[in-house]
């Protein structure tokens, strides 16, 4: 097993035995619809359907990028292709850097098979386009999954957190653009929990990025996740100074959205359940992405996943029954008060 194979396993882990959540709430808690009584809606006429980057889901909701790389990753994109397939959800993967340095000959082949016409996001790394991978290793990573499109996720803060980290950011924009402009499917970027600020976001827009998952505090801290992981006292004292480090999900949405309305926006970070889900479509989001709930659930079985996607929806249909929105399309246009909490 490699060192970066190791690590990802490491990573699952600590995700499933340690608490690693956020000091820092999400942000929706700050926000409410305003309850209607007489909505004029038949609750069985409401639709949570939705199409996101040309691609029609049962709801706005995917299941977030996690794990790969490893066995067990595989075990666990599985279960999770299964139920995304079922539900008809998207999907994307953890990282495949372990796959790509093995040469990409790997077991990620079969989960197009398994999430049959599911929305599956490839994912590497974006800082690895400064250590070595080129813009032909980001399709080799679409073309194992047959995927939809391509996550390219930022993580600063969690490389600078380990010992063995890659933290060289700079120039990393334009190298980011030159895989938008090759590739002929959609890239996406994300963060991995500390949110993407209004500044990055217009620099990703520029380069040519066609959505911006904006992965906020609020979930799972991957500072946690390092500190626990790390054999070095120092970097587990500095680590454990960053667990309410962040820009809130809500927040980042916010603010992207009204500077960069068109741009289609994936609200990450910390989202538990529908009334959130519901939240961040009013604040401008076009579909969430849950994560830690997710794994937890694939580490029991497929109906376990299957079972938390049902109660998710469930929970956005009443929640816009009495919100008085009877698609996905007026649930964006139904305003949010700020409550006094």
């Amino acid at each position: 097993m490699s060192e970066t194979e190791k690590r990802k396993d490491q990573h699952i882990v600590i995700n499933l035995k340690e608490d690693v959540q956020s000091d820092l709430n999400n942000g929706f808690d700050l926000y409410s619809f305003q309850h209607q009584a007489l909505p004029e809606l038949n609750l069985a006429e409401i639709s949570t359907e939705t199409v996101f980057l040309g691609k029609q889901i049962a709801l706005p909701l995917m299941i977030s990028s996690m794990t790969g790389g490893t066995e067990t990753g595989d075990r666990i994109n599985h279960v999770l292709a299964e139920a995304a397939q079922i539900t008809n959800i998207a999907l994307g993967i953890g990282s495949q850097r372990a796959q790509l340095e093995k040469g990409g000959i790997t077991y990620t082949h079969s989960l197009r098979k398994v999430a049959g016409q599911a929305p599956l996001y490839a994912n590497i790394g974006a800082v690895q386009l400064n250590y070595g991978f080129t813009v032909s290793d980001c399709q080799r990573a679409v073309d194992m999954l047959e995927a939809d499109a391509l996550i390219l996720h930022l993580n600063p803060l969690q490389e600078a957190l380990q010992a063995e980290g890659q933290t060289n950011f700079s120039g990393l924009a334009k190298k980011i653009g030159n895989v938008c402009h090759a590739l002929q499917i959609p890239v996406i970027v994300k963060e991995v929990g500390w949110g993407i600020s209004l500044r990055s976001a217009k620099i990703l827009v520029d380069q040519g990025v066609a959505a911006i998952d904006v992965a906020g505090a609020g979930g799972t801290s991957w500072s946690e996740v390092e500190k626990y992981r790390s054999k070095n006292e120092i970097y587990y004292r500095v680590a454990s100074k960053f667990r309410d480090w962040g820009n809130t999900t809500a927040e980042a949405v916010r603010e992207i959205h009204a500077e960069l309305p068109e741009t289609p926006l994936i609200a990450s970070g910390g989202l538990r359940n529908g009334v959130e889900i519901a939240k961040a479509m009013a604040m401008g989001a076009n579909i969430a992405g849950i994560a830690g709930p997710f794994l937890k659930a694939a580490n029991v079985s497929t109906d376990a996943v299957t079972a938390l996607i049902e109660e998710i929806q469930l929970e956005l249909h009443v929640t816009m029954f009495a919100a008085g929105a009877a698609n996905i399309m007026e649930l964006s246009q139904t305003p949010l008060k700020k409550t006094n909490r």
